[in-house]
């Protein structure tokens, strides 16, 4: 029986994974990112290698089985599709429904689940751009630019930005930089200084690590700054 615990250990070896495009993940980055101590992470490493959810090893980390991954992934479904359900038809600002999720996620039936789906029309991506795994377990990640490394000139669409900072995602929306917005950077300072934005007709300076928050696609059409 997979208990809440667990399925939160699977789902943040899944995101580690693919976030440090690794195979394995250490046991000292699952502690950190559950804050929880390395003996605590370790003891239930070896319940879930037992149950042939990880291959574990102390000094090569944790790598997700077959079956532990399907397991991440239907964590990862629910949450996303709670967020959504949470923001469209409930009416949650975008920077509170994550925290909410989390409460949620272990705990509707696979019945809920598919009817939140239907009610979305069978959504692809969270509030915050994010891919919300298939009903197969499949999951399409996608690769985008992050906007701290966008070039003077470009015009870009914010595709996806990072929701671990709600007091983020709260100043974002005050300055309109939300999924589907088209930006375009308008100066880039050196050493690693500000970037500028525009956003309709106004001009946000953003720091570099705030500008690393937001993941960005390059317009096709993009012909370069017209009248910034």
């Amino acid at each position: 029986m997979i208990n809440r615990a667990m399925g939160d250990y699977l789902k943040v070896t899944y995101k580690l994974q693919k976030q440090k495009g690794l195979d394995r993940v250490s046991t000292s980055a699952i502690a950190e990112a559950l804050d929880l101590s390395a003996a605590s992470v370790t003891n239930m490493l070896k319940r879930l290698s037992n149950m042939k959810l990880i291959n574990y090893n102390p000094y090569r980390g944790v790598e997700l089985t077959e079956a532990g991954e399907k397991v991440a992934l239907e964590v990862i479904r629910h949450h996303r599709l709670i967020e959504l359900y949470l923001a469209e038809a409930l009416g949650y600002s975008w920077d509170k429904v994550d925290a909410e999720a989390e409460k949620l996620e272990h705990s509707i039936s696979e019945e809920f689940e598919d009817k939140i789906d239907e009610i979305l029309g069978y959504p692809t991506e969270d509030p915050h751009g994010d891919p919300i795994p298939a009903k197969d377990g499949t999951l399409k990640e996608m690769k985008y630019d992050r906007l701290s490394d966008i070039e003077v000139g470009q015009s870009v669409e914010i595709r996806r930005v990072d929701d671990k900072d709600p007091a983020v995602l709260r100043y974002l929306e005050t300055l309109g930089l939300l999924p589907s917005v088209v930006v375009d950077v308008t100066e880039v300072a050196p050493f690693n200084g500000p970037l500028t934005v525009k956003v309709n007709d106004n001009k946000h300076a953003l720091g570099r690590e705030l500008a690393s928050n937001i993941y960005v696609d390059p317009r096709k059409d993009d012909q370069g700054l017209q009248n910034s």
